[in-house]
C-alpha cells in the first residue's frame, strides 16, 4: 500500500504545544528569583527558553513535511555523526563540564549536549536495522545481539562523562524498539537479569550514585546532602493542595530547591498550580503519548512504526522517571522533563522528534 499525504495529528500537535506554552510560563516562574540574583534579570532564563522554543517549533514543523523515510537512507551517517561528537566531548579542552559531568559543547553559556542527539542517532538507525529484514530478532546471538551491542556503546560513552539519566533514557526506548521488532521475552529477561546486575555495579562503582540511592531510601538520614532535594521537592508539593499556592507564589524557588527550572520543575508546578494542575499536565502527556502510540500501530511500513515506537517510548521513559523522582519514587537521575524543563538541545531535540512523529502520522492507514 502506497504512503498517502494528509493532515499531520492536530491532537498530537495541539498537546505538544500546549505543553511547550506551559513550559515556557513555568520556566520563567521557577527561575525568576534565580535569574534576578544571578543575572539582574527576572526573565534570563525564560527569555532563552522562549529562543530555543519558538526555533524547535520552526523545525519541528518543518520536519513534520519532510518524509519520514529520508532518516532511514541517512541513519548510518547520523549515526557516525553522533558517536564523533559523543567522542568529542569526552576529550579534555574540547568539551565542557557543568554538573560534574563532560557533557557539553559549545562556547559560554550556548552549547550541545551530544548525549541528548545520540538517543535520536540510536532509535533511527535501530529503527532502519530492524525493518529491512536482514536480522532474524528471535535469535540471540545473531539476531538480538548486534542492535544490543549498538545499545551498549552508546550507553558506555555516555557513562564515560557520566551521564547516567540520558544513558538510561536512551536503554529504555531503544529496548522497546528491539522488544516491538519481535525479540523473544526470554532472551530480554534474562538480559534484564544481568542489566539490574550491572547497574547496581554502576552504582557501586561511584561514591555519588550510592548516595543517592541511601537519600531516596531514607532523605531524612542525611537532609543537607544527598536528601535534601527529595525533601525540598516534596516541601514544594505538599503545600500545593487542590489549586497551589497561586502563579509565581512559589517559596521553594527561593534557594530552597535547587535549579528549579530544570530537572525539579514540577515540584514548582505542583507547589504553584496544586493537584489539578498537575494532573493536567500529565495529562497531556498521556494525550502526547496515546497519540505516539496510535501513529506507531497505524504507520504504513514496519520502519515508521518502529521509528514511531522508539520517540514515544523515549518521551514516555523521560516523563515517568523524572515524576517519579519528584515525587520520591525513584532516586534523582538528572532527567528533564521533556517540552516544560529548561534547556536547549532537549527541547530542540524533542520537538525535532515529534516533528518526525507528525510525519509519520500523515501517512498512517
Amino acid at each position: 500500500m502506497g504512503k498517502v499525504q494528509k493532515m499531520p495529528d492536530l491532537v498530537l500537535m495541539t498537546a505538544t504545544l500546549m505543553l511547550l506554552t506551559i513550559g515556557v510560563i513555568m520556566v520563567y516562574s521557577a527561575s525568576a528569583v534565580l535569574s534576578f540574583h544571578d543575572f539582574g534579570d527576572s526573565f534570563y532564563y525564560m527569555k532563552r527558553q522562549l529562543l530555543f522554543a519558538v526555533l524547535g517549533v520552526g523545525a519541528m514543523l518543518i520536519i513534520a513535511r519532510l518524509d519520514y523515510s529520508m532518516w532511514g537512507k541517512w541513519a548510518k551517517l547520523i549515526l557516525l555523526i553522533c558517536f564523533g561528537l559523543l567522542i568529542l566531548v569526552l576529550i579534555p579542552g574540547i568539551g565542557n563540564i557543568r554538573g560534574g559531568a563532560r557533557s557539553w559543547l559549545g562556547i559560554g553559556s550556548f552549547g550541545i549536549q551530544p548525549s541528548e542527539f545520540m538517543k535520536m542517532g540510536v532509535l533511527i538507525f535501530l529503527a532502519k536495522l530492524l525493518s529491512d529484514g536482514k536480522l532474524h530478532i528471535t535469535r540471540f546471538w545473531s539476531g538480538l545481539m548486534p542492535p544490543l551491542m549498538l545499545m551498549g556503546l552508546a550507553f558506555g560513552l555516555i557513562m564515560l562523562q557520566p551521564d547516567l539519566g540520558t544513558g538510561v533514557v536512551l536503554v529504555g526506548a531503544a529496548l522497546l524498539v528491539i522488544f516491538t521488532s519481535g525479540a523473544r521475552l526470554l532472551h530480554l529477561g534474562m538480559l534484564a537479569l544481568g542489566g539490574v546486575a550491572g547497574f547496581v555495579g554502576l552504582i557501586m562503582a561511584a561514591p555519588y550514585r550510592l548516595q543517592r540511592i541511601v537519600g531516596f531510601l531514607d532523605p531524612w538520614s542525611d537532609p543537607l546532602g544527598a536528601g535534601y532535594q527529595i525533601i525540598q521537592s516534596l516541601y514544594a508539593i505538599g503545600p500545593g493542595g487542590l489549586v497551589g499556592l497561586g502563579f509565581n507564589h512559589s517559596l521553594q524557588k527561593h534557594s530552597y530547591l535547587p535549579e528549579p527550572q530544570t530537572d525539579f520543575i514540577f515540584s514548582i508546578v505542583g507547589e504553584e498550580l496544586g493537584f489539578i494542575g498537575g494532573i493536567f499536565v500529565l495529562s497531556l502527556f498521556a494525550i502526547l503519548i496515546w497519540r505516539g502510540i496510535r501513529t506507531a500501530i497505524t504507520a504504513p511500513d514496519v520502519f515508521g512504526s518502529l521509528l514511531a515506537t522508539g520517540i514515544t517510548g523515549m518521551i514516555a521513559v523521560q516523563v515517568t522517571i523524572n515524576i517519579g523522582v519528584v515525587i520520591g519514587m525513584f532516586p534523582v537521575t538528572g532527567i528533564t522533563l521533556p517540552l516544560i524543563s529548561y534547556g536547549g538541545s532537549s527541547l530542540t531535540l524533542m520537538l525535532t522528534a515529534i516533528g518526525i512523529l507528525l510525519n509519520i502520522s500523515r501517512h498512517t492507514r
